[in-house]
């Protein structure tokens, strides 16, 4: 196969993955399945009115950590959840557009979920890092 043939084989065209190369019986996959490129989305917070960020401590009673954790990562406005050892049971990053959501968040939603026994609210005044590890190809 020479360069002459790049034009033929060399493109990201979907349909046709498992086919053959034109001439050859060298299978087209694509550079995902073949371990070459990984595809990764990245979010800005902002991008999406995300303007608050509300890390969050809670301590729980009376239930399974595991089970209010669940709980809490069906609200839409929680970006993360983390089951942690140390001062609190969980942590959790809620993403809000302003403060004033804040008060209505705790309030209407967190304040429904059985086992909570007590929250340490704070608020990401700025971000200096926020870096995450992707698994290598």
């Amino acid at each position: 196969i020479g360069p002459d043939m790049l034009p033929f084989i060399g493109d990201i065209t979907p349909f046709k993955d498992g086919a053959f190369t034109p001439g050859t019986k060298i299978p087209v996959i694509s550079m995902e399945k073949a371990k070459a490129m990984k595809i990764v989305a990245v979010s800005d917070f902002a991008a999406y009115d995300f303007n608050v960020l509300l890390p969050i401590g809670i301590d729980v009673k009376g239930r399974r950590a595991d089970d209010v954790a669940e709980d809490l990562a069906g609200l839409d406005e929680v970006a993360s959840v983390q089951l942690v050892s140390g001062k609190h049971d969980i942590e959790i990053l809620v993403t809000l557009s302003s403060l004033q959501h804040m008060g209505e968040f705790l309030l209407e939603k967190i304040s429904k979920i059985k086992g909570i026994r007590s929250l340490d609210p704070s608020v990401a005044v700025e971000i200096i890092k926020f870096d995450f590890d992707v698994a290598p190809i």
